[in-house]
């Protein structure tokens, strides 16, 4: 049986696939959390968060996350995710390459109140600079 952290996992990852960012927002308690640790962004508040998510949108039209995994433990979660699309706008300054790009993730996720108060993401900015072409790939033995 899946726990609420399980629950909200899958039903954020769902109104992020769906580009529902009012439904995304739902899943939040008004005074949450949302850091990018791979940017060095915290979001605090929905509407900091509204701006960032929309922000997704914006230098990747198509982006996704796939949810590979996910445990619980009381209050607590944690996800791992493949987050994936194409590099259509700016992003971090740097114009549109239109290339793909296919980078894992992780989240640390903290309920308040049966919706999220807290979350993490962890994800290899390395791995996707080198994919839309702005990094060199890392050398191969």
């Amino acid at each position: 049986m899946a726990t609420d952290t399980e629950k909200l996992a899958k039903d954020l990852i769902a109104a992020v696939n769906s580009h529902d960012v009012d439904k995304m927002l739902t899943l939040f308690t008004d005074d949450c959390v949302y850091e990018d640790v791979a940017v060095g962004k915290v979001n605090r508040g929905k509407q900091e968060l509204k701006t960032f998510v929309t922000g997704w949108y914006a230098f990747s039209n198509d982006i996704k996350f796939e949810l590979t995994s996910q445990f619980s433990a009381g209050d607590w979660g944690a996800t791992e995710w493949i987050m994936s699309g194409t590099h259509t706008g700016d992003v971090l300054g740097i114009p549109a390459t239109n290339k793909r790009y296919s980078v894992r993730g992780a989240s640390i996720t903290e309920l308040g109140m049966g919706r999220i108060r807290r979350n993490s993401d962890y994800w290899n900015l390395a791995s996707f600079l080198q994919q839309i072409g702005i990094l060199p790939a890392t050398p191969t033995e």
